[in-house]
């Protein structure tokens, strides 16, 4: 039975510091390595940081992306990757025939295995929108990638199953921000600030309503209803003017935690995958009782998109 040991981690970014995200990486991954993972999965843009982009003209923009995989910090990931002998999967602002992307790659020792373009992207009106995805082979495991937004479109996460993923990498940056539901909204600092002395409050806080409580409203669901792992990464600490949760976790395709980080801190945690859980868990039936020659032209049907979240409408 293929099995594949997986870590997750969190951290707090700064921003635009490639030398200081790149050098956590580097520490995260060393962990991870120690206790046994074979790959090590990185949030949404960790190399750069992403909040701060809503803020950055056009000029500032450009000055961050790099080339993939002939730019200085995929040369970074794959010697990170190659130095702990461990898969490393990250975030970058990668620039391609004059296009700026809010890209996520894969290395190994040997080199660039995977990238992929975020679909939705919003954070900055200079990103240009992936309009692809992507499967990769990982140690025997056929993967995807879904950034952020793309995993709230649940046609993409469907697509990416349907197209052979049996695990969804899932790097975001998330949580804490405003939201017409009740409960949403920002995390006030001074429970970030009290968080070594009082840590209850900050606590309740990111596992409320406001942070974990909703990523547990939905994305279970993407796990079970497509009988597919999930590898969830987010920073812990401030993204910008944004404070942030972590909760990094991993999914297994029944929809229950595997491993979670419950930490303010710089972290990482580790789970194995099974390949057992793909055909046991009730997502592998539903998707072979589909009948899509009822519903194809409707799914399919022409649409005008629109991504933007309620806490950029003043942006």
């Amino acid at each position: 039975m293929r099995t594949l040991k997986v870590s997750v981690a969190q951290f707090q970014p700064r921003d635009g510091d490639k030398d200081y995200n790149l050098s956590v990486i580097d520490q995260l991954a060393a962990k991870a390595k120690a206790m046994g993972a074979e790959v090590i999965s990185f949030h949404e843009l960790s190399v750069t940081a992403y909040t701060f982009f809503k803020d950055l003209p056009k000029k500032e923009v450009t000055q961050l992306a790099e080339k993939v995989p002939d730019g200085k910090s995929t040369e970074r990931l794959i010697k990170i990757a190659k130095k702990h002998d461990i898969v490393v999967l990250a975030g970058l602002v990668e620039i391609e025939d004059k296009k700026i992307y809010n890209s996520y790659v894969c290395v190994d020792r040997t080199g660039l295995i995977a990238k992929y373009h975020k679909i939705h992207p919003f954070i900055s009106k200079y990103f240009s929108a992936g309009n692809q995805y992507v499967i990769f082979d990982l140690k025997g495991w056929k993967c995807g990638i879904l950034i952020c937004y793309d995993n709230n479109v649940i046609e993409n996460v469907r697509a990416t199953v349907l197209s052979g993923a049996e695990i969804i990498f899932a790097p975001h940056v998330t949580m804490c921000t405003p939201s017409p539901m009740p409960g949403r909204g920002f995390v006030d600092d001074k429970l970030w600030q009290n968080r070594e002395t009082d840590p209850v409050p900050l606590r309740m806080e990111f596992d409320g309503p406001k942070g974990r409580e909703w990523l547990m409203r939905w994305l279970p669901a993407r796990a079970y209803d497509n009988g597919v792992y999930y590898v969830f990464t987010n920073p812990i600490g401030y993204d910008g003017d944004q404070l942030k949760n972590g909760n990094s976790l991993i999914l297994d395709p029944y929809g229950d935690v595997l491993t979670e980080i419950k930490s303010f801190n710089d972290e990482v945690s580790t789970a194995l995958i099974t390949e057992d859980k793909l055909t046991l868990a009730g997502g592998s039936r539903y998707r072979n009782a589909r009948k899509p020659e009822i519903y194809a032209d409707i799914i399919g049907a022409a649409h005008s998109s629109a991504t933007k979240p309620v806490w950029m409408k003043h942006n």
